[in-house]
């Protein structure tokens, strides 16, 4: 009698998206089902503190609510397998994620729940993870566990303070707190910066038919101080009419080397500045790259894992792209593959950001770019990321660039003036840079000149300036500084400056992050009262230890039980101590509301200060606030923001309307023209970043509104009051 045929093993793959879900089932066919947990099913409830202070600080952990269902038809499918396995991401929440898991499985099921990993979502390195299954690391677990707990710890304690002292519904949180004071500090030095008057002096000269400009470098053998727009001119009086000699031509060669494969931080940093996108939209993009992308017939996931502080690349990947440079670009292939160190405090749990395979070139990938609604392909976003992702990988393995420098200088009577220029002589890793973006990246050239020889001048060109202050924070810098100052992980960057934007302590301007009254409101308060707390070497030091938590050194629990009697002991005296703001915050004014004829109060909103009158709920009344004297002669009024009707574009307006007609488009700061006393306002463009600038179109201090109050009847008409 024939034997039974043995029924197949099933197993069931658990990842984290569904996106993922759909491009592994096509990798391991038959036998095998793959479903999403779609990010964390356990988790620490959100309306209680749910940790156990007096038993070792242990988590009380629930489902999430409305992911009941989710969780148990897991359990159902697990019920129904031979093997689970559980492949959310190589990281701590991942591991967190996968150790819930198992939790809640294994006693549903009697399959064998085993743990994968991987770098890249590709047939071969899926089909590799399934063939070696390996157990939870419980480090890494308990360092999540750690940072949950903590955050929870810091964040149920400070946010009722911010409630008692300062207003209902605001939050705090441990590493949040600390990215907001640094954007706060960087505020009060732009606003605490005067810019001081300077100017420039550029000259034309022309030999034989070309022309080209220099710079005056010296005066008199020293540098110049060129503080106004007369010294200027008695300089060009001076050498007006001096022979221009070529005094010395210098030749520099230059080697520059092609940088690293992209860390997360690097690459939010690239595309800030070279693609204009967000921390979270850079991720958002980099996760659905990473998760597969339909190409042609083909579900392809196109880069590694893009949470990384690592420039490791696996031997596989560098075979992989040393091939292609050498079909492609061979004499500019390294005699061996470059290796770059790992920084000291980079994790190296992941390779470096790269194309999972460097024959999908963005050259190759252009036909698959998506036109049409409906569409399947690669997005133009996604298009632009991945091609920066493929240009920086492909480029570090190629050879360096090599430069010349040529600088002239030319002698003017006293002046010398110093034009230099750039030629690139051997390309290198530069063949494959397509969005140039550096100065270095572009050549310029000058027409070929000996020393001794005469020059003529054409023109010269005087240009005033004013110094730069302070930069504020953009996505770029901001993630550099976190990185740098050891605040957060890969991971964290997107999702702080995410956090602090969704909370309205921090708005965009011109791509920069700029505090709001309330983040500056609550920042102070939090600084003051927990100085140790909100900090940034305390902050880099508990990243410390959580790796150390990983890395079995330090017990989980002990590092929480070290903090927590101290700040919690801290907490209680300042609940007890710290003055209220709220009265502050409701203070009378000695406005009066039009309406009803009770005062008017000043109170704190979600989008910052504004008067409301005191007879709510019966009145209904509210204002903006004065940000600034009216500067019309005799008019008395206040410079308030309005908005216009239909878009809500904001604008400044005297409260006397129409009797007055001053209005401008740019916000009032709280500080004055030293030399006409009209007000200040803050202006921005390409060129010179934000500046100051006197609103008073007859005062040349800090470059002119150009507005005319002439025109400000019309401009105010149709526009109305938020």
């Amino acid at each position: 009698m024939a034997a039974k045929k043995k029924n197949a093993q099933k197993t069931l793959v658990i990842v984290e998206s569904p996106t993922k879900a759909q491009t592994i089932e096509k990798y391991l066919g038959p036998g095998y089902t793959v479903r999403a947990s779609q990010g964390h099913l356990i988790d620490l409830p959100k309306s209680r503190m749910a940790v156990d202070i007096e038993h070792g600080f242990q988590p009380e952990y629930i489902t999430v609510r409305g992911r009941a269902k989710l969780l148990k038809d897991l359990q159902k499918e697990a019920k129904k397998s031979d093997v689970v396995l559980l492949a959310s991401d190589n990281d701590r929440e991942g591991e967190a994620i996968a150790w819930h898991l198992n939790n809640a499985m294994k006693d549903k099921t009697e399959a064998k729940i085993n743990r994968i990993v991987f770098n890249e979502i590709t047939p071969t390195a899926i089909t590799e993870a399934v063939k070696n299954p390996g157990e939870i690391v419980e480090s890494k677990v308990n360092a999540q566990k750690a940072r949950r707990v903590l955050d929870r710890l810091v964040g149920y304690n400070l946010s009722p303070i911010l409630w008692s002292k300062v207003k209902n519904g605001l939050s705090a949180g441990r590493v949040q707190s600390v990215a907001l004071r640094l954007i706060c500090e960087r505020e009060d030095e732009v606003e605490a910066f005067l810019p001081e008057e300077y100017w420039s002096l550029d000259a034309d000269f022309q030999k034989g038919k070309t022309t080209f400009t220099a710079q005056l470098v010296k005066y008199k053998g020293d540098t110049p101080e060129l503080k106004s727009e007369d010294i200027v001119k008695k300089i060009i009086k001076e050498i007006e009419g001096s022979p221009c000699i070529v005094s010395a031509i210098k030749k520099t060669e230059k080697t520059v080397k092609p940088k690293p494969p992209f860390t997360t931080s690097k690459l939010q940093q690239a595309a800030a500045n070279r693609l204009g996108f967000t921390s979270r939209k850079t991720m958002q993009i980099a996760q659905q790259l990473y998760e597969g992308i339909t190409i042609g017939t083909n579900r392809v996931g196109l880069i590694t894992y893009m949470r990384t502080d690592s420039v490791r690349i696996s031997e596989t990947a560098l075979a992989d792209v040393r091939k292609w440079i050498s079909n492609n670009y061979p004499e500019d292939l390294p005699e061996e593959a470059i290796h770059y160190a790992v920084g000291k405090s980079a994790q190296d749990a992941h390779e470096g950001i790269r194309p999972t395979y460097t024959e999908y070139s963005p050259e190759s990938l252009k036909q698959y770019i998506v036109t049409k609604p409906g569409q399947t392909g690669i997005t133009n976003d996604q298009f632009k990321l991945y091609s920066i992702i493929w240009e920086r990988f492909v480029s570090s393995q190629m050879n360096n660039a090599k430069m010349v420098t040529t600088s002239v200088e030319i002698e003017a009577g006293e002046a010398l003036f110093r034009v230099s220029a750039s030629k690139i002589t051997e390309k290198g890793f530069y063949n494959v840079i397509k969005l140039l973006s550096s100065k270095e990246d572009k050549s310029s050239s000058l027409p070929a000149m000996k020393e001794g020889e005469n020059l003529n001048v054409l023109n010269f060109h005087p240009e005033q300036h004013f110094t730069q202050g302070p930069a504020r924070y953009t996505d770029a810098s901001i993630v550099r500084m976190l990185e740098e100052k050891g605040i957060g992980r890969p991971s964290t960057y997107a999702q702080i400056i995410s956090v602090l934007l969704d909370r309205y302590y921090v708005t965009r301007s011109n791509k920069q992050l700029v505090p709001t009254q309330l983040g500056r409101m609550i920042n102070k308060i939090l600084v003051e009262s927990f100085p140790d707390v909100i900090n940034v070497e305390f902050t880099a030091q508990i990243e410390n230890d959580l790796d150390k938590v990983e890395q079995d050194e330090i017990v989980w629990n002990n590092l929480i039980g070290d903090f927590y009697g101290s700040f919690k002991a801290h907490v209680d005296e300042v609940m007890s101590t710290q003055e209220s703001v709220k009265g502050f915050l409701d203070e009378e004014t000695d406005k009066v509301c039009e309406l009803c004829g009770k005062p008017m109060v000043k109170k704190l909103g979600r989008f910052g200060f504004f008067l409301a009158c005191s007879g709510f709920p019966q009145c209904h009344n509210t204002k903006s606030i004065p940000l600034a004297k009216c500067p019309c002669k005799d008019c008395g009024g206040e410079i308030v923001e309005r908005k216009t009707k239909g878009r809500g574009k904001s604008f400044y307006g005297c409260t006397n309307y129409p009797k007055c007609q001053f209005i401008t488009h740019f916000k009032p700061i709280d500080q004055y023209c030293p030399e006409c006393g009209w007000f200040l306002v803050e202006k921005f463009d390409k060129k010179n970043g934000s500046y100051k600038s006197c609103i008073n179109p007859d005062c040349h201090y800090l470059h002119s509104a150009g507005e005319s109050l002439g025109e400000t009847a019309d401009a105010m008409q149709g526009e109305g009051e938020e």
